[in-house]
């Protein structure tokens, strides 16, 4: 037993890891192209990260989401192998040239028909989906994008989801910036004044926690 959760060295990291639900292949394919290819691929989920959200995907039956950044689709691609027949990812951003490194391990793992890429703004999509009446429809969404406009991307999916669907918040503890009263960035600043907001909001029943970079999940009530 512990009162607190555990630091992980590398050791017990690798641990982990080996005794997680092992990756597809073209899952673990696409994690180590986005690494080879891209300076960036930090932005990139964590392997524990992504079975963590398909296993919370499974245990609420999804069968609609939305991504909310997907930069080269591995989480993504994590969620669609998951869903069941006829699911959807909404799977929102604005890089052609990242998330066409996806597309051909979409097309491996035979999901690339539940991923609906849509290229553009992330809140525009959001707004389009409000507009197009499917509010209240949606079981999970996962928000990992530009971190000064997370508080409209969750407004806009607590819209969007359905009573009793789950929000994911990717980066809340952002390298342990957003715990240091100091650090007064924009970026910074916008997770922690989300944070608190979330803790306080009756409209969600939620959690905080140190998974990757911190993840936050926030069930609609």
């Amino acid at each position: 037993m512990s009162s607190r959760t555990l630091s992980l060295n590398e050791n017990i990291y690798e641990y982990l890891l080996q005794n997680i639900r092992p990756e597809s292949d073209a899952m673990r394919e696409l994690r180590e192209v986005t690494h080879a290819k891209l300076r960036m691929h930090v932005m990139q989920v964590s392997p524990e990260q992504a079975a963590f959200m398909a296993l919370l995907c499974r245990l609420m039956n999804a069968k609609k989401t939305i991504e909310v950044g997907t930069f080269t689709g591995y989480s993504a691609l994590a969620v669609a192998e998951v869903l069941p027949e006829g699911g959807t990812v909404v799977a929102c951003d604005i890089s052609k040239e990242w998330t066409d490194i996806g597309r051909e391990y979409w097309e491996q793992a035979g999901v690339a028909d539940k991923i609906d890429l849509r290229l553009g703004p992330a809140g525009d999509t959001l707004d389009g989906l409000i507009s197009n009446g499917l509010q209240r429809s949606f079981d999970f969404a996962f928000i990992d994008a530009d971190k000064s406009n997370y508080d409209d991307y969750y407004e806009k999916c607590l819209v969007l989801l359905r009573q009793g669907g789950t929000i994911a918040i990717d980066n809340v503890l952002w390298g342990g910036r957003t715990a240091d009263p100091s650090v007064i960035d924009i970026d910074t600043v916008a997770l922690r004044e989300l944070n608190k907001k979330i803790s306080f909001d009756e409209r969600v029943f939620s959690t905080m926690l140190p998974i990757g970079d911190g993840l936050t999940l926030a069930q609609k009530l």
